[in-house]
């Protein structure tokens, strides 16, 4: 509960780059979770053992920890890439991660059930984040014990189709009503207005990521205006 008071009403930032990005460096993703630390985020959403490592040495801030491939697959809307087996779940909770993020959309998974995944993280002491990406995904998983429960695929699966850059508000305000647990919204995110409006709709706590860390994003919104 002590992880979950801190990130209560909090902004919490998603510091990622891919592999082969100029970003992607160890000292270049550092420099960036200090930034933001020292902007005011409250909490860190973070890729790989290294990041998540170097995040509870270096700063006292509540940690998500993920894994993704190097290089999404080409199927990317019809498959779980995020901490998709018990190797990578090991791996992010052996790096120190307070909360373990999870795809538990209903896509094909590679190996474990989410069953198995949950037991894993319980015994382990850490608080399981479920990333989903419908309504009826967010009110399975935390029938399977998701601590958390987060709008993060929403519009990134077969599912789950999204023809706007907005986040997805409908689906939070439809999983506050009907889950007893945090819920955060993630994904499409890009300006302060949008903060308030989802704390106004009962989240938790929100993640922002592009907006903030990926330059080559926000440069491109300026290029392609209208």
């Amino acid at each position: 509960m002590e992880i979950l008071n801190k990130l209560k009403n909090q902004v919490i930032i998603s510091v990622q780059a891919m592999k082969g990005e100029p970003l992607y460096e160890e000292a270049a993703i550092n420099a960036m979770m200090k930034s933001v630390i020292n902007g005011g985020a409250k909490g860190l959403r973070l890729a790989g053992e290294r990041d998540i490592k170097n995040a509870k040495h270096f700063f006292n801030v509540p940690v998500i920890g993920l894994t993704k491939p190097d290089k999404l697959p080409e199927n990317w809307k019809s498959v779980v890439y995020i901490t998709p087996a018990l190797k990578e779940i090991k791996e992010v909770i052996n790096a120190g991660a307070d909360i373990v993020a999870r795809d538990a959309t209903q896509r094909m998974r590679p190996k474990e059930s989410l069953e198995e995944i949950i037991k894993y993280i319980k015994i382990s002491n850490r608080l399981a984040m479920a990333d989903i990406s419908t309504l009826e995904e967010g009110i399975k998983a935390r029938e399977l014990g998701f601590d958390i429960i987060s709008t993060t695929l929403s519009g990134y699966t077969q599912n789950s189709v999204n023809n706007n850059d907005e986040p997805d508000f409908q689906l939070l305000e439809q999983l506050v009503k009907k889950l007893d647990c945090p819920v955060f919204l993630e994904g499409r995110i890009w300006e302060p207005n949008q903060v308030d409006k989802a704390f106004d709709l009962g989240a938790y706590s929100v993640v922002i990521g592009s907006a903030v860390t990926r330059p080559q994003l926000i440069t491109k919104r300026f290029i392609e205006r209208g």
